[in-house]
């Protein structure tokens, strides 16, 4: 990121991503609890004030599965757990409702948001920039987050594949290893992961319109609210 600071400290319109992150999850309705996995050499986060927020804090691993198990151990055996990249900040509150309906699936055991492939895909010669030949994209989806799992089918998963060696980039790879159904449910593209310089306009642009779209329905709500009453007066 070419930036002073771990990216989630970084400032979008007057809050940093991280923040932006924390409270696009608390102000979901079926959201119960966030908990956010800190290194414990963190030097920013006490700095922005972030433990005011109603949010439990555990210590981050060295890598991924590390800091999600250690997210996990304080929930219960009947919980789902939502793992969330704290570098995207523009998650959208209806996203996050259709992911949650697969808590009422028999058919899968949890799944993920996820966009499908729209652009050509090449895969390259090893330890080369030469083209080996183009992937056929159909069924081919780009993996985001959140990502939804039965907290205890997930801790287990993620705890066989450590011990095993295997390559474990997110949970839904774990689940997988593990043989389990994970359905794919389709995101917004503005669900970006802040990785580049470039992507930070990106994201300031959606968080603005996300923001715009919020404030307009509190008005639209306002006004029926009103209209409701002067009906119910004038009756």
């Amino acid at each position: 990121m070419q930036a002073d600071r771990p990216k989630q400290y970084l400032t979008l319109n007057g809050k940093t991503i991280l923040e932006h992150t924390i409270d696009a999850l608390l102000q979901h309705p079926l959201i119960d609890d966030v908990i956010v996995a800190i290194s414990p050499g963190d030097a920013y986060f006490d700095q922005y004030r972030l433990r005011e927020k109603p949010i439990r804090v555990v210590d981050g691993g060295k890598e991924r599965a590390d800091s999600v198990l250690n997210g996990l151990m304080s929930l219960g055996e009947n919980d789902w757990a939502l793992v969330h990249d704290a570098a995207r900040p523009c998650i959208e509150e209806s996203d996050i409702s259709a992911l949650l309906e697969l808590m009422s699936s028999d058919d899968v055991s949890g799944g993920i948001l996820a966009t499908p492939v729209r652009d050509t895909m090449k895969r390259v010669k090893p330890s080369t920039n030469v083209i080996s030949h183009t992937e056929d994209r159909d069924g081919l989806w780009h993996a985001l987050t959140p990502q939804l799992f039965p907290a205890t089918l997930l801790k287990r998963a993620l705890q066989n594949g450590l011990s095993q060696g295997a390559n474990i980039t997110d949970e839904a790879s774990a689940m997988e290893l593990e043989g389990y159904k994970v359905s794919m449910v389709s995101g917004s593209p503005a669900n970006i992961k802040i990785t580049h310089p470039a992507d930070l306009p990106l994201a300031e642009f959606y968080l603005k319109q996300k923001l715009s779209a919020q404030g307009q329905n509190a008005q639209n709500y306002r006004a029926q609210s009103h209209s409701a009453k002067n009906q119910k007066a004038q009756s």
